[in-house]
């Protein structure tokens, strides 16, 4: 357990606190690219403070404070100029660096707007996604990962607004046997209730975990009944890119699960999914956005859907979880390090170093290779990836909300009719293997 002083140091992500300080180190998704395109002005929230993102008439981003500075009108009803955006009360204008450009009520000759300034931070885009820096300059380099830079694939980005803090989904990161349970036990009964028969899916019991420390987070490794460690979940396993990204995914169909602190009791989970189906795939003019509901239409949470089953057990645990009330056991040694790390990397920024993951070599942000573990691209993993997208199946994942899923579809059978007819497929590059080393931790479960 923790103290709730620890509690509140890992927690909170408000300017001047230390873990807010420690999140402001990193690049964080805020808005789909397409969601400025049908509205070029948004208010965000993000690490407790209000702000609104914008794209002006030359395309330029800018994500400002959202008072303006004259007399506190809210910017998310401001107007995109050529160059910045004019506040809709008296016309005040902003670039994207926060100066203040003109103001058409003052007299022609005053310098006064050149002594005016509103709080502004960098915006990139990358992948669809429009990222944000709130820490200090120089900032590092936005972290090309793969999943984000790829060509031949389609992606698209599901929202939701969870009503809890940001380290309770992440500690569900590092929870590896709650697979085998809240996915396969509490699903059959979900299903069940329905009368509906649920496939075998996440069955197969954990004998054994294990976690390792790597450039960019924590590898989550495991074995299940069935298999050994030579088997890529163990061999390879996947990634939690520190501090707030989850990694999953196989048979051509990847994710990343952002979990974006909006504040100390909000968090807002961004789930981009990549499908590469081994084919030639035309680029995407957008890469669409769509909610993903967290309630059913009773106001109950969406369990039959494997991805909210994740969300109503973070949520449930309070808005910030109460860990001094805790008992953790040998099979939560993933979450203990998750929350060692958080310590360890708050400390790092307080001693004025860079925290882990930091990138600012540009010759190594080309494409971030991450390990994964996969199977070759073959007529199983299209037709396998096919049925995902039909019948009960679709019903558990988060792609039945998905404005996509049969066009997907028709890519993976497209891939499978074409590995029948002995095309090759694309090839796929893979990332070194992260060895065991100083950081290794594992427990064995089952005999």
């Amino acid at each position: 357990m923790l103290t709730k002083e620890m509690n509140e140091r890992l927690t909170q992500v408000g300017p001047g606190t230390p873990g807010g300080e420690m999140m402001r180190r990193y690049w964080h998704p805020i808005a789909g690219v397409v969601e400025l395109d049908e509205n070029p002005v948004k208010k965000v929230r993000l690490m407790g403070e209000d702000l609104v993102l914008y794209k002006d008439r030359s395309g330029n981003l800018g994500l400002i404070d959202e008072p303006c500075p004259h007399r506190r009108v809210s910017m998310e009803y401001g107007i995109p100029e050529e160059e910045g955006l004019r506040c809709p009360y008296h016309g005040w204008l902003f670039n994207n660096s926060g100066q203040c450009t003109e103001q058409p009520a003052e007299p022609w000759n005053s310098t006064f707007k050149d002594r005016i300034r509103t709080k502004a931070y960098p915006v990139q885009e990358l992948g669809g996604l429009v990222f944000a820096y709130l820490g200090p300059q120089p900032a590092p380099l936005l972290p090309r990962f793969d999943l984000l830079v790829w060509d031949n694939v389609t992606r698209q980005i599901g929202v939701t607004n969870l009503p809890c803090n940001w380290l309770q989904a992440m500690e569900n990161s590092l929870d590896p046997v709650h697979v085998e349970w809240l996915h396969g036990y509490y699903m059959n009964y979900v299903w069940g209730k329905r009368g509906v028969a649920n496939p075998e899916r996440f069955a197969s019991r954990h004998k054994k975990i294990g976690f390792d420390r790597f450039d960019y987070g924590l590898i989550k490794r495991r074995v299940v009944e069935g298999n050994t460690e030579e088997d890529e979940p163990w061999r390879v396993g996947h990634p939690i890119l520190y501090p707030n990204v989850l990694r999953v995914g196989n048979s051509g169909s990847y994710t990343f699960q952002y979990r974006v602190p909006v504040d100390d009791e909000n968090t807002l989970h961004l789930t981009y999914t990549v499908y590469r189906p081994g084919i030639p795939v035309p680029p995407q003019e957008s890469v669409p956005v769509y909610q993903l509901p967290l309630y059913d239409d009773h106001g109950k949470f969406l369990t039959e859907v494997v991805l909210v089953q994740d969300f109503f057990a973070w949520a449930s645990q309070g808005r910030i979880a109460q860990r001094d009330k805790e008992h953790l056991g040998q099979s939560d040694i993933g979450v203990i390090m998750l929350r060692e790390l958080v310590k360890e990397q708050i400390e790092m920024v307080e001693a004025g170093k860079d925290p882990l993951g930091t990138v600012r070599d540009a010759a190594k942000n080309v494409c971030i290779d991450l390990p994964q573990e996969e199977h070759s691209y073959d007529a199983n993993v299209a037709r396998r990836q096919a049925e995902q997208m039909q019948g009960v199946r679709l019903a558990q994942s988060w792609d039945r909300f998905s404005p996509i899923t049969q066009y997907v579809r028709g890519l993976f059978l497209e891939a499978e009719s074409k590995s029948q007819a002995g095309e090759p497929l694309l090839e796929k590059n893979r990332a070194p293997e992260v060895p065991q080393g100083e950081w290794h931790r594992q427990v064995s479960l089952l005999p």
